[in-house]
């Protein structure tokens, strides 16, 4: 357990933190399971939309610090492969 006073301040800070970004993470998340679906259901216009709001998401979720650079580009790139096939 904290004993210094800072140590303590830390702990407040990083349970907020966590619940900020598991809110984010979760958020992207949605937003990738959107374009998925709408992949799935063959139509290419919804898809591409979907896409570029996915996008967008999971870059502010980078800049955030919530996902890594690369994690957020491979996922970009299977999405953009994906509606691209259509």
């Amino acid at each position: 357990m904290a004993n210094h006073k800072s140590a303590k301040n830390r702990i407040v800070r990083n349970n907020k933190r966590a619940v900020i970004n598991g809110a984010r993470r979760s958020r992207v998340r949605t937003f990738v399971k959107k374009v998925e679906a709408a992949v799935l259901s063959g139509n290419k216009e919804q898809a591409a939309n979907a896409f570029k709001i996915a996008e967008s998401e999971m870059m502010i979720a980078v800049r955030k610090g919530v996902f890594k650079m690369n994690t957020a580009a491979r996922t970009i790139s299977r999405l953009s492969k994906k509606v691209k096939a259509l």
